[in-house]
């Protein structure tokens, strides 16, 4: 019977294929007592098998292909810093001390307590942080009861296999690395989560957030993966599978099309330039810039460099990761944001309790504030790495004037702390402010006379001036980039950073949507920043634009508070000029 289900749509085209169900879930736990002589062999076999979880994981870890994307290793260390924390790794051996249960029991009753914990969390964002919990959990029930993780040997999948998983770990896409899959599905994780960042950083057809796929489709059945529209269709009919194999063969060949556009320059119709940019995360992700076609780095995202660890990176360590990236792009821009700590990412060195509300909580520039030591420390990293490139600095998450003048003030100390020690730096490096909360769009007048350009983190604008996360499935429906209160909170960045003389970009996910090019466009940006996967069909879009062709539509959205409208116009605005 042919049944269609829906869930959240991850990108990388179509796929057709055959399903290999994955089975990752853990077994029932059985629960036996123990007598006082049996307690400490019980906590070492615990510890072993924690240890063991470790050793899988770090040669995982080293095991990563140099063309892999970095979020594997960013995650897999993630991981490796999950399976460290006492929360997982020392109450176990309490509850099996003062319970007087099997090291299984105990882990079980350690993973429910987190798990309701995590789901008592109303940030969706860090909530869906439980399943990478769940993935390490279950890596350690493998080891206590001796059994290898219930994966299929990489060699045995064919090219249009498609996995069909409750959940896939970072590990998992490791384990699969030398596999031809032709695509993955989930019944877990949303748009931010793990799994889709994988997914697109991957380029494979994936759905996820689709809920009882894996309990509905069975081993072999053919299957399609449209991870365009975020649909699954499992067992189609023919009429189904003739339209699905022209509409992927449409794909294939507009994939075809975009690389051939990879060295040209960003230019509309009328002559404009525009500047596409990569958005990356660590130092290795360079190569894949320059596969991209982009003309510098827009935004690198260094928080990544203080995730998965056991301390704080020195100075030293973040200035030769720095330093690296810039020698590398050979004299184009690389914008690097400053630490964008807090909320989700807590490294566990950082020793600081988690808020009732981290979206609202100690995150961004108000954490490197609160600990000028390691603020500083990251800004004469970077400084000194300005030397050897163009190197300039963001920061985040700025909510007044005040926020910005403090920042600048910590920069000049660094400043002069290398200047009196000797140090070479490039002294007119450019500085840069994020508009990604309401406030600071509001007051970004006051703002362009401290820096030197602007960029706009759509994905926190969005969700802070409609109150809504995407990843909660009862109100995604209703995260709407192109709400008329977002596209002013945008226009009025792009005015005055304009009107200013300050250059504008925008560094979030719609930066990297084709479908939002042209109205960004007739907003007035002229740079986009994006992940590299995006960035040709951002391209395409840009060339096939005249700016006065779409002038009249866009200012028409811009002016309407009607969404229907809105969308009419939007659809009407990516009308290809010959169609």
């Amino acid at each position: 019977m042919n049944i269609t289900l829906h869930g959240v749509a991850i990108g990388g085209g179509i796929a057709i294929g055959r399903a290999h169900l994955i089975s990752r879930s853990m077994d029932d736990v059985a629960h036996y007592g123990l007598e006082d002589a049996d307690i400490p062999a019980e906590m070492a076999r615990f510890d072993e098998a924690v240890r063991a979880t470790r050793k899988e994981l770090e040669m995982l870890w080293g095991s990563i292909p140099e063309n892999a994307p970095a979020e594997l290793g960013a995650f897999l260390s993630l991981h490796i810093m999950l399976l460290g924390d006492v929360t997982i790794s020392r109450e176990p051996r309490e509850i099996i001390e003062k319970q007087h249960c099997n090291a299984e029991w105990a882990l079980k009753l350690q993973c429910d307590l987190l798990v309701e914990q995590f789901d008592a969390i109303e940030e969706d964002y860090l909530r869906e942080r439980k399943n990478d919990v769940l993935q390490v959990v279950e890596r350690i029930f493998k080891n206590l009861d001796g059994h290898a993780p219930q994966l299929p040997a990489p060699g045995d999948l064919l090219d249009d296999t498609i996995l069909v998983a409750h959940d896939l770990s970072p590990a998992d896409m490791v384990y699969f690395k030398d596999s031809n899959f032709a695509a993955f599905v989930t019944d877990v994780g949303g748009a931010t989560s793990h799994t889709a960042i994988l997914g697109r950083s991957l380029d494979l057809p994936s759905v996820i957030a689709l809920h009882h796929a894996r309990e509905l489709i069975r081993e072999e059945e053919q299957i399609i993966v449209d991870g365009q529209q975020g649909v699954l269709i499992v067992n189609p009919d023919e009429l189904v599978l003739s339209e699905y194999r022209k509409r992927q063969r449409a794909w294939r060949d507009a994939k075809r099309k975009l690389s051939s556009i990879r060295k040209s320059d960003a230019k509309t119709k009328d002559g404009t330039v525009i500047e596409l940019l990569a958005n990356i995360e660590l130092p290795q992700d360079v190569e894949v810039v320059k596969g991209s076609g982009a003309v510098g780095v827009g935004l690198f995202r260094s928080e990544f460099l203080f995730l998965g660890r056991d301390t704080l990176p020195t100075e030293d360590e973040q200035f030769e990761a720095y330093r690296k990236v810039a020698e590398d792009m050979k004299g184009l821009p690389v914008t690097i944001r400053t630490m964008d700590l807090g909320a989700d990412k807590n490294p566990k060195w950082l020793n600081h309790d988690v808020a009732d509300n981290p979206a609202l909580g100690l995150t961004g520039i108000r954490l490197c504030l609160a600990e000028p030591l390691m603020f500083r420390a990251q800004l004469r990293a970077l400084l000194r790495a300005s030397h050897y490139g163009k190197v300039k600095i963001l920061f985040p998450m700025l909510n007044s004037l005040g926020e910005l003048k403090q920042s600048i003030a910590q920069l000049d100390y660094a400043k002069q702390e290398l200047h009196e020690e000797g140090l070479p730096f490039d002294a007119e490096v450019e500085v840069g402010a994020m508009i990604e909360i309401p406030s600071a769009a509001l007051v970004v007048g006051s703002f362009i006379k401290h820096v030197d350009f602007l960029s706009i983190g759509t994905n926190d604008l969005i969700q802070y001036t409609l109150a809504i996360d995407r990843n909660d499935d009862s109100v995604s429906h209703l995260y709407d980039p192109v709400h008329p209160a977002v596209l002013k909170l945008i226009l009025h960045t792009i005015r005055t950073g304009l009107k200013g003389g300050v250059p504008v970009s925008v560094c979030g996910e719609m930066a990297g949507d084709p479908r939002l090019t042209r109205l960004l466009l007739g907003m007035g940006l002229r740079r986009f920043s994006m992940h590299p996967a995006s960035l040709l069909a951002v391209k395409r879009m840009v060339l096939n634009t005249h700016l006065d062709d779409i002038a009249p539509i866009a200012g028409r959205m811009l002016r309407s508070e009607d969404p229907d409208k809105i969308a009419d116009l939007l659809q009407l605005l990516n009308v290809e000029p010959d169609a």
